[in-house]
């Protein structure tokens, strides 16, 4: 049995672990549909992106951003449309938010 790999802890070397933020706005509740809507937001302070500052999105859907090393934390709430509302336009419903943590 070998021993587990050691490392420096950010706190040893002087470095901080700063959180980057992904919103995904999916054409529909599953993973691997295409992102119709994002937000990005960088705790570093490298960048200062801004809502409608490209045409692309990061990323083609949020399996893509999964295998890109983003971590899923929340996905929204799957509630069913009010009895006669099936067809409004409203808010984009299918919220997903990822994070990676960086060292600085």
């Amino acid at each position: 049995m070998t021993a587990p790999a050691t490392s420096t802890a950010p706190a040893e070397t002087g470095q901080t672990v700063r959180q980057q933020v992904l919103v995904l706005y999916l054409a529909s509740s599953a993973l691997d549909a295409r992102v119709v809507g994002w937000s990005t937001y960088d705790g570093t302070g490298a960048t200062h992106p801004t809502t409608g500052d490209s045409d692309v999105p990061p990323y083609a859907s949020g399996l893509d951003a999964l295998k890109d090393g983003w971590r899923l934390f929340q996905a929204a709430q799957l509630l069913p449309p009010f009895p006669g509302h099936e067809y409004d336009v409203s808010f984009l419903k299918h919220e997903f938010f990822f994070e990676k943590l960086v060292t600085v």
